[in-house]
Order: structure tokens, then sequence, then C-alpha cells
């Protein structure tokens, strides 16, 4: 039997991405075989394949970052999870794949009662937006709080769950987007024709309590200005390359030895790519609480478009559009 994956064989645009058949074998001792139900399709997917990230997977290789799915066979000794269980995993590659093999360690039970479209979001964006907001800042009700890139799926994944912390949010998003916003709780700010740092100097004249941002370094400047004395900034974009996130350590350094009252902090920069390398037990522990909110209906992911896996070039491509709101997702085609 074979099964299909779609591989980056060399850098570049979303019409670089191959299908290709593999031999579906059985798992080896402590892995799992997991037949794949979704895929996120998320920005670190375009930039392992563009290259604009410091730290690259070799190629060829399958993207893929977070997946769901079901267990179709497992190996010798493996006793945490048994054949037709739904598990979930934070992959950072080889999701983009009908078939996928993982240790059993990593797997984490999934609801039967959630839709696999929405759930895969949490894996990666929602873990991410939950743990900066309650590990990293420790948020609380009333705090004040701008989110640089609040439009796409890891943005909106921190209005969801900044409405149920009772924060007052700003976001950045182009106008196009502003609805969106503006229906997740949050007052939205056009960062292409609005200088956020004068629109919420007027509104918040004391000062943000805290600034999450996902986008460039370049943000680290203005997203500090607005702060008030205490308060502090989050980072957990992806540098675009190796210069570039030696330029993020030195402003970290920089912002570390300035005496002026305010904290910079890096989600995710200082183990490289966050939660792919935190403490499993932690982002278990995370990822269900976010599965029982999902449940008990506390939040919902956005799903701007679904695509079958084995066309993921073509949800690469209005990714890279800009034009997204929340998620895209890849499924089976049985979904």
């Amino acid at each position: 039997m074979t099964y299909k994956s779609v591989i980056v064989p060399k850098r570049g645009s979303s019409e670089v991405l191959k299908i290709i058949e593999n031999d579906l074998r059985s798992p080896s001792a402590g892995e799992v075989r997991v037949k794949i139900l979704a895929t996120s399709v998320c920005q670190d997917d375009v930039a392992a394949r563009i290259g604009n990230r410091p730290f690259l997977p070799k190629l060829p290789f399958v993207p893929g970052y977070a997946i769901l799915g079901l267990v179709d066979a497992v190996g010798e000794g493996v006793t945490e999870v048994s054949v037709g269980e739904r598990v979930a995993a934070l992959t950072r590659t080889d999701g983009y794949a009908e078939y996928i093999f993982l240790r059993q360690e990593r797997l984490v039970h999934v609801p039967t009662t959630l839709d696999p479209a929405e759930a895969v979001t949490l894996v990666l964006n929602y873990v991410v937006a939950y743990q900066v907001l309650h590990r990293s800042a420790r948020v609380k009700a009333g705090d004040k709080v701008l989110i640089i890139g609040a439009s796409g799926g890891c943005g909106t994944a921190f209005l969801q769950l900044g409405q149920l912390a009772n924060l007052k949010m700003y976001g950045l998003a182009s106008r196009s987007k502003h609805g969106a916003l503006t229906a997740l709780g949050a007052i939205p700010i056009d960062y292409h024709t609005q200088d956020f740092v004068d629109v919420i100097r007027h509104a918040e004249p004391a000062g943000l309590d805290f600034v999450f941002n996902g986008m460039g370094e370049e943000y680290l400047e203005c997203g500090t200005a607005v702060l008030r004395r205490g308060g502090t900034l989050v980072h957990y974009g992806g540098p675009q390359s190796f210069a570039r996130f030696l330029l993020l350590l030195a402003k970290f350094l920089l912002f570390a030895l300035l005496p002026n009252g305010k904290v910079v902090k890096g989600y995710g920069v200082w183990y490289l790519y966050g939660t792919n390398r935190a403490d499993i037990h932690v982002f278990k522990s995370d990822l269900l609480a976010l599965f029982k909110l999902l449940e008990e209906g506390k939040i919902k992911p956005i799903v701007m478009k679904e695509f079958p896996i084995l066309e993921a070039a073509k949800a690469n491509e209005l990714l890279e559009s800009g034009t997204v709101i929340g998620n895209i997702v890849l499924v089976a085609p049985e979904l």
C-alpha cells in the first residue's frame, strides 16, 4: 500500500510543492501511525518553503506544523493510545500528508465531539496565544493590551481568549479586516493609514499593560512606546533570517539594559520555535484545556477556508495573498 504527501523539493513559491507517493510501512516500536484528518496551514509552513527563517528543515521536506487524525496502527510497546482513537500533535513538519508516523509521547487525545478542522487550529495558534497570555504575561481581567497582527490565525486566537479573560483589546490589521476584529471585542487600528502609537497614546494616556507582537522586530520600539511603566511586550513572531534573529536578540539585550521600567520578553525565541520544544506536559495540559473550551462553546476558531490535503499549493497561495482572516485548514477527503 502507498499514501501521498506534499513535499518541498526546493525553496520557492507555492508552485514548487509536489505530490509524491510513499510506501505505507508498519509503525516501529513505540511509534504510532496516524491517518491525518486535518492539518493547519500557517506562516511557518510558508517561511520554511521560501527559506526566510534562521533554522530551516532540510530539503526535501513535507510541511505541516500541526495535525489531527485517527490512530491507524501502533508499534510494539505503545500503551498510551489505541487504534481508532482521535489524536493531535505539534509536528513542525510532515503534516501535509495522508499519514504520519509519530512517537506515542507526542500525541494528545482529542474529544470525538469536536470538528477536526476547528480543533486542529488549537494545536499551534491557540496554544501560542494561551501560553503568551496566561504563562508569559499572566494577564488579569481589566488589563489593556495591543495585539500586533490581530487578524490571522494566531491573532484571532488572542482576541477570543482575550475576550474570555475580560481584557480591553486593541488590534492592528488592515481596514478590510476591522469588522472581524470588532466582532471579537477589539478596537481596530489600521496600521497602513494610522499611526497606532498616536492613536493609543490618545486613547490610553496612562499606557497599556501588555503588547503582543506577532510581526517583525521592527515593531519592538513602537510597541514599547505605548506601554505604561511596568508594562510588558511579549514578542512571539518568527525572525525572517539568521541575521534578523541575531538583530532580535540584540534588541532584547538592549531593552533589558534600558532603565525605562518596561519589560520585553520573547516567547519561543530562546527555544527557537516555542511550543515545539516546550515541556510536553505543559503543552498537553494547555491543549486539553483549549479542547474543553471548544467543547463548551467558549471559543470558536475562524476557519476561512478548507482545502483537500493534496491541494496544499492552493491553500498556501491563499495564505500568502494577505486576505485571510483566521485560519486555513487542509482536510482529508472524507471530511
